[in-house]
């Protein structure tokens, strides 16, 4: 994609994909109300999955939202849906980067077109019912660590891990000074009690009951791969930086082992963003609900231009400036 960024003049654009956390009760419903291309992703994501996600999203209620079954294809479908409408408005297409926190990947792989909607939808939904279900065999949590160097709150992970037998690692690299760290509970409450004994000033424990992007999800990486080996997929239009690598996915091989990686390795969040930057990415863009995304590529990189796009104010805002 080619964006606009001040005095007309072409700017390398990014977009980037939200993934858990973003989602939100009423999510997607003015932009249904206002777009009929938007109303008709979701009529075809209700078709496809066999029951109204629209009306999931757009009324709730907000605990079955946060079910993770449901969470994962209301954020796909709806960061498409926006996508959808900034197409059509502003004649914005992903040909420079796309990339998506955890889930988001698989809606950034859409949106370059490696999937169909309708084929992504369904390996989305697959992979939030695998991951409730790793969850429920083996139950954990995550914590958010902030103000606290990557190198020491590795290192706790470690340290509680050999003392419990039990794995925690970190989950999420999302920023400079904010990790997110995934495991088994024992070894989780030991790293934590590591980290509040080092110093550490800011640790929120998550409500989550699954322990996402760490060893408790692999019981369920066969099953996913499968699902993953199963979709029609074909090389991205757009260059995909992935995860795992921080790195562009190069071919459908690069993007089936990635997928199924991702649930048990770290999303590498900054070292995706610095990368992008170094390859000359000016402005990035937050397609989908809230800004979590957007907050963290500012403090990622300060000097780069952000926009999150989510409802219909914020998508007339960004055509006018195209």
């Amino acid at each position: 994609m080619r964006g606009r960024l001040g005095m007309g003049r072409m700017v390398k654009t990014a977009l980037v994909f939200p993934g858990q956390g973003s989602q939100r009760v009423g999510m997607g419903r003015d932009l249904a109300e206002a777009y009929p291309i938007a109303r008709e992703l979701y009529s075809r994501a209700n078709d496809a999955l066999g029951y109204s996600l629209s009306d999931l999203c757009f009324e709730g209620p907000e605990a079955a939202l946060n079910d993770t079954v449901n969470t994962q294809p209301a954020l796909y479908v709806t960061s498409l849906a926006v996508l959808e409408v900034l197409r059509a408005e502003a004649e914005m297409a992903p040909v420079g980067m796309v990339a998506g926190h955890s889930l988001g990947e698989l809606t950034a792989l859409a949106a370059a077109g490696v999937m169909s909607f309708e084929d992504g939808l369904g390996l989305v939904r697959a992979r939030g019912r695998l991951m409730k279900l790793a969850g429920e065999q083996n139950p954990g949590g995550m914590a958010a660590v902030l103000k606290m160097e990557d190198t020491e709150v590795e290192k706790a992970c470690r340290k509680a891990s050999e003392e419990t037998g039990k794995p925690v690692q970190i989950a999420n690299y999302n920023s400079p000074g904010q990790v997110v760290i995934s495991g088994d509970q024992d070894a989780l409450s030991k790293a934590i009690e590591m980290l509040r004994g080092q110093g550490a000033r800011r640790i929120i424990t998550l409500a989550v009951s699954i322990a996402a992007h760490s060893p408790l999800m692999a019981t369920v990486v066969q099953e996913f791969r499968a699902a993953v080996d199963a979709t029609p997929m074909r090389a991205p239009e757009t260059p995909v930086v992935g995860n795992i690598s921080a790195r562009p996915l190069l071919g459908v091989d690069d993007i089936r082992a990635e997928l199924a990686g991702q649930l048990t390795w770290p999303v590498r969040w900054t070292s995706s963003v610095e990368w992008m930057v170094e390859q000359g990415v000016e402005r990035f863009v937050e397609v989908g609900p809230g800004d979590v995304l957007g907050k963290l590529v500012a403090r990622i990189e300060p000097d780069v231009q952000v926009d999150s796009v989510g409802d219909v104010a914020s998508v007339r805002a960004l055509v006018a400036e195209a």
